[in-house]
C-alpha cells in the first residue's frame, strides 16, 4: 500500500531525487531487545507502521500487547492501549501480576472513528513524539459505516476489519504513528482474516508453538515476523512465559542463513 504522507511523484522520477522523511529514518525502539531485533537489524518501529500479531489461544498475545505498552512508555512514545477483549478491570489485575509499571493510557471504545479522533487530539499535543496505538483485538473494532438514524451502531459485517485496518492504515501513515493489533486465527493457528488484511498491513509476527513432534523445538513457544515492509524476516526467537510476562531463549534462522 502507497504511504499518504507523499503523493504526485511525477512519473520518470529520478530515485536520488526523491527526500526521504526524516520520520522515516528514526527507528522508535519498544525497549523490548528480542522484539526489536526480530523487527529488524536497526531494531524497532518505522514510524508510519502497521503490525498485525497473531498467534493462538494462550500463546500470549494479551501479555506481548501490554508488555509493549508498559515498555514504549518508558521509552518516550505517547501509548494507548485499547481492549475490547476484556475489561479495563482485568486489564489492571494482568498488569499488576506482570508487575507492569508504566502508567500508560487505556480505553475500552469499540468505534473507531471515534478512537482516532482521541488519537489525533494526542499527536496534536504530542511534541513531535511517536503515537502508538495497541487495539485487542481488531475484531472487537466498528468503522460505523452502518448507523441507525440515531447515530447508534448497527454492527458490522464481514468486511469491517478490512474497512478498520484502512483507516488504522491511513491513520498512522497520515500521523507518522505505529498502530499494532491482535488479529484472529483457526484452531489450527492459521490466520482467519481476509488477504486484504495480510496486504495492507506493514508488519506480520506470529506467536505459536511448535507442535512438530520430530522438531528440536518441539513444544517451544516460539515467534516469527512473517513479513516486514521496512526490515527483514526469517528469525525465529524462541520464548518462555514467565510471572512477568514473555522472555526470550535465544534466536536461530530458519532460512539457514
Amino acid at each position: 500500500m502507497k504511504l499518504k504522507i507523499k503523493r504526485g511523484f511525477n512519473l520518470g522520477t529520478r530515485i536520488n531525487t526523491i527526500e526521504v522523511p526524516e520520520e522515516l529514518r528514526a527507528k522508535q525502539t519498544s525497549g523490548i531487545k528480542w522484539f526489536d531485533e526480530a523487527l529488524g537489524d536497526e531494531g524497532g518501529f518505522t514510524r508510519t507502521s502497521v503490525m498485525m500479531l497473531t498467534g493462538g489461544a494462550g500463546t500470549g498475545k494479551s501479555t506481548l500487547m501490554r508488555q509493549l505498552a508498559d515498555s514504549m512508555t518508558r521509552q518516550g512514545h505517547i501509548v494507548v492501549y485499547n481492549s475490547g477483549e476484556e475489561s479495563l478491570y482485568q486489564v489492571r489485575m494482568s498488569c499488576e501480576r506482570l508487575k507492569l509499571e508504566q502508567n500508560f493510557m487505556v480505553g475500552e471504545e469499540t468505534m473507531l472513528p471515534k478512537f482516532l479522533e482521541f488519537l489525533d487530539d494526542l499527536v496534536a499535543v504530542s511534541g513531535g513524539k511517536t503515537v502508538v496505538f495497541l487495539q485487542d483485538s481488531l475484531q472487537t473494532l466498528d468503522d460505523g459505516k452502518y448507523m441507525d438514524a440515531t447515530g447508534e451502531s448497527l454492527g458490522t459485517n464481514s468486511k469491517t476489519p478490512v474497512r478498520c485496518t484502512e483507516l488504522l492504515v491511513d491513520w498512522a501513515q497520515q500521523n507518522f504513528g505505529v498502530v499494532v493489533f491482535v488479529c484472529q486465527v483457526t484452531k489450527s493457528g492459521v490466520f482467519a482474516g481476509s488477504n486484504k488484511i495480510k496486504h495492507a498491513i506493514d508488519v506480520h509476527g506470529h506467536l505459536y508453538v511448535d507442535m512438530a513432534p520430530k522438531s528440536e523445538t518441539y513444544g517451544q513457544l516460539l515467534f516469527d515476523v512473517q513479513k516486514n515492509r521496512w526490515g527483514c524476516t526469517g528469525a525465529t526467537f524462541m520464548l518462555d512465559m514467565t510471572s512477568t510476562g514473555i522472555e526470550s531463549r535465544g534466536s536461530f534462522d530458519k532460512l539457514g542463513r
